[in-house]
């Protein structure tokens, strides 16, 4: 596999006759996540757009490797999805080079912002995570129970390498004390395959620019069940609400804001009983409990945190959550409140939530 980087990317798409092939390019790379090489291509006459390779060995500070071959995963989850959610929110696959683990898709305009960054600056938009919720929705209503979806993307893994080993069962490893709770919820997530999961739907791959929001980085996608989608996003929220503890009310209202907007999306399949919005919101916290609990203990840790009682708050919100679920999301949202310092009764978010 020859190895794109910033240096060869343009004489790579002059040997494939490829845009930018023949004029002058600016090669840009993109900070998006561990587990790719993401270049922005800007030539002098035509349109952006972005390349993107898989690498082996994950850029972390543990080892951590998956397939190559993951990244036809994620092409072909950008074509399903794409005329499923409103246009331009998934790019669109422009090229693939199966030999060399790349293809190239529609970039994002230049002038965009990371909302992962927007939360860490203090900046709290409820519009975006009702936006979300409501692309998330869309996502697992219009592709559940989908015999051909199943049969295309139930292989799972790549999701088991990149999610499943490196969050849930190295939390199973640093507290055996809830290994039976994650194996339980390991059982149960593969045991309700219904609907295809994105399992990086995270603050760091939504883009926004000033009229719209574009989403990216769609490897680990898979049918699965939906509540990884939701345990997953929503941690990373309640991160930054503990990171922004003064702000508590707001950062919790993002996630209540959100819940509405998907729970309203997903009530045409309210009759089945693994989108019965009760169990959904139980099996949610489980994936909320590892997956928040993964970023202070896993492979993947975050470095906004770095105070070690901030990661102990983590680590005991998150085995309570295993050990003692509590009955709805109002009820998680106080007691991470309380576990922070904060008034119960002032965690709310918004009167009306799962």
């Amino acid at each position: 596999m020859l190895e794109i980087s910033s240096e060869n990317a343009a004489d790579y798409l002059r040997d494939h006759g490829l845009p930018g092939a023949g004029v002058e390019t600016q090669v840009t790379p993109l900070a998006w996540g561990v587990s790719n090489v993401v270049l922005r291509v800007t030539p002098t006459a035509g349109e952006p757009f972005v390349l993107k390779q898989s690498r082996a060995q994950l850029r972390t500070h543990d080892p951590w490797f998956s397939r190559l071959d993951r990244i036809w995963r994620e092409a072909d989850v950008m074509r399903v999805l794409q005329p499923l959610l409103p246009r331009k929110v998934v790019p669109r696959v422009l090229f693939e080079d199966r030999d060399n683990y790349l293809f190239l898709m529609e970039a994002a305009p230049a002038k965009h912002v990371v909302w992962k960054q927007r939360l860490l600056e203090g900046k709290a938009n409820p519009r975006v995570a009702e936006f979300l919720g409501r692309c998330l929705s869309t996502m697992h209503r219009e592709t559940a129970f989908r015999p051909e979806l199943k049969q295309r993307f139930g292989d799972t893994e790549v999701f088991v390498q990149l999610r499943v080993d490196p969050f849930y069962r190295r939390v199973a490893d640093a507290c055996p004390e809830v290994r039976p709770q994650i194996e339980q919820m390991i059982d149960t997530m593969f045991a309700t395959p219904i609907c295809l999961v994105h399992a990086d739907f995270s603050p760091k791959n939504v883009l926004i620019t000033n009229n719209w929001i574009f989403l990216v980085d769609y490897e680990t996608g898979h049918f699965g069940d939906p509540a990884f989608d939701m345990g997953f996003f929503l941690s990373h929220l309640l991160l930054k609400a503990l990171l922004h503890r003064d702000r508590f009310d707001e950062y919790a209202g993002l996630t209540t804001a959100f819940w509405r907007k998907y729970a309203a999306g997903i009530l045409p399949l309210a009759s089945h009983p693994e989108f019965a919005i009760r169990a959904l919101v139980q099996r949610t916290i489980a994936h909320l409990a590892g997956c928040m609990w993964a970023r202070i203990d896993g492979t993947s840790k975050i470095d906004y945190l770095p105070d070690p009682n901030d990661h102990q708050i983590v680590r005991d919100f998150c085995r309570s959550l295993f050990l003692d679920p509590p009955p709805d999301w109002p009820a998680v949202l106080s007691r991470l409140n309380a576990g922070i310092g904060g008034d119960r009764s002032q965690a709310t978010g918004i009167r009306k939530s799962p």
